[in-house]
């Protein structure tokens, strides 16, 4: 996949900008998420809010825990 926004499968790095912590997650289906291994569902808050945005940009993510936002720093195709 050749693609400078983010879309299914895409391993995106992403900098947290209250935590400034980073971290890198793989948007994945469902079935396949497992959070300690980096995968999200595509599903999952994090996941939906991450579709369509691309490096540099901010995304502002209703969590349970209340409004993370992230910066997106890397997006990779393996």
């Amino acid at each position: 996949i050749k693609s400078d926004k983010i879309v299914f499968g895409a391993t995106v790095t992403v900098f947290d900008i209250d935590t400034e912590k980073e971290a890198t997650y793989q948007i994945v289906g469902e079935d396949e998420a497992d959070i300690k291994d980096g995968k999200i569902s595509i599903t999952s808050p994090v996941g939906k809010a991450l579709i369509g945005h691309r490096v540099d940009e901010e995304v502002k993510i209703v969590v349970p825990s209340g409004v993370r936002v992230y910066e997106i720093t890397r997006i990779v195709y393996a």
